[in-house]
């Protein structure tokens, strides 16, 4: 067992091994994974042997891009829609299988779980290689997934770090829960495993926490950002409607965060903040609480005008209140509504259209 650094310089090092039938330990988008060939069942069988896994139990791949996952599994123009809201991203796809990785690796239906994570050395690492790589967190079965190389090697006995042929060790992974498991293969979306971010369709997700509510509004900013083309000309702005305690500053917050802003507070009584942003694509986020707007005629002394440029995003609580300006809004910038209501005590539904 070798212990090597995070780098992308080791890429040629890791796709040595992995044509060896390597078993190799590497940091994710979520947490610490197990890498082998997914086309040679000797390394299949290594990693099944490793993680006291029963025979049976699928086994996920990690994809670099859609091309190639629609080349490991058949797919439908509808469920290629869901897949593409879903994917690059902390979720697992399971579809029927074209079966070209090792059995052992599907289902007793044929069915087989597909990732593309958000995670460049990953997608730079599985591209190179040009096969599928396994996609299953580097802990034994039943036990909890790991986001340090140490917390893995001080539960692993000597026979199972034997096993090991390379571990990358990145230090301590953010905790992030382990991907959630989407069967697509009905007509009806089935959740298999819940992880960060849980969605009811593909508009809907359910929060049951303020960190889930953050990583929610992350993955929605990482899904429109991705499509930046159209942030070129416009501004990016959030209308963010829901009741008071509902986690409409949580979600600002989340985005915050993505941008490298740590300090966000509401800005109720002052009715908005601006922020410099730390991330390449957003110069500014200003953040805006329409909650003590009383009168129309406030919305023309604001100066929101200025703030209506390329390069910056727009974060509006209480956007119920924002009809005076709404039409200007539209005009000028992008618009992603965000609904937010009460499940019940601890859960929140965010409904999310753009």
């Amino acid at each position: 067992m070798k212990i090597i650094q995070y780098s992308e310089n080791n890429i040629p090092l890791i796709v040595e091994l992995l044509n060896k039938a390597g078993l190799i330990v590497s940091p994710s988008d979520t947490v610490y994974g197990l890498l082998v060939d997914a086309t040679n069942e000797k390394a299949v069988k290594k990693l099944i042997q490793f993680k006291n896994r029963q025979r049976g139990k699928p086994i996920s791949i990690f994809v670099p891009d859609f091309s190639t996952l629609q080349g490991q599994v058949m797919i439908k123009k509808q469920q290629l829609r869901s897949v593409k809201e879903l994917l690059p991203g902390p979720f697992t796809v399971i579809l029927p299988s074209k079966h070209k990785v090792s059995p052992l690796l599907e289902s007793e239906k044929g069915t087989l779980g597909v990732r593309i994570p958000d995670y460049q050395f990953i997608k730079q690492l599985v591209k190179k290689f040009g096969k599928p790589v396994t996609a299953t967190s580097a802990n034994l079965s039943g036990r909890p997934a790991h986001y340090s190389v140490h917390s893995l090697l001080n539960e692993l006995p000597k026979k199972k770090k034997r096993l090991i042929d390379l571990i990358i060790d990145a230090g301590v992974l953010s905790r992030n829960k382990p991907s959630t498991v989407v069967d697509l293969t009905d007509a009806k979306i089935k959740i298999l495993r819940r992880g960060d971010i849980v969605f009811k369709d593909e508009e809907t997700y359910i929060s049951k926490s303020p960190t889930q509510t953050k990583k929610i509004a992350q993955f929605i900013f990482r899904k429109i950002i991705k499509r930046r083309d159209s942030l070129l000309q416009k501004p990016l702005i959030f209308i963010i409607q829901g009741e008071l305690g509902v986690g409409k500053t949580v979600f600002v917050k989340g985005i915050g965060e993505y941008l490298g802003i740590k300090n966000i507070i509401s800005p109720t009584f002052v009715v908005y903040y601006e922020y410099i942003s730390l991330y390449r694509y957003i110069d500014m986020l200003t953040h805006v609480d329409l909650y003590n707007v009383q009168d129309p005629e406030e919305f023309k002394n604001l100066g929101l005008g200025k703030y209506l440029k390329s390069g910056n995003l727009l974060c509006f609580e209480w956007g119920e209140k924002a009809g005076e300006i709404l039409d200007l809004l539209k005009e000028e910038g992008k618009i992603v509504y965000v609904k937010m209501r009460y499940v019940d005590e601890k859960t929140r539904e965010i409904q999310i259209n753009f």
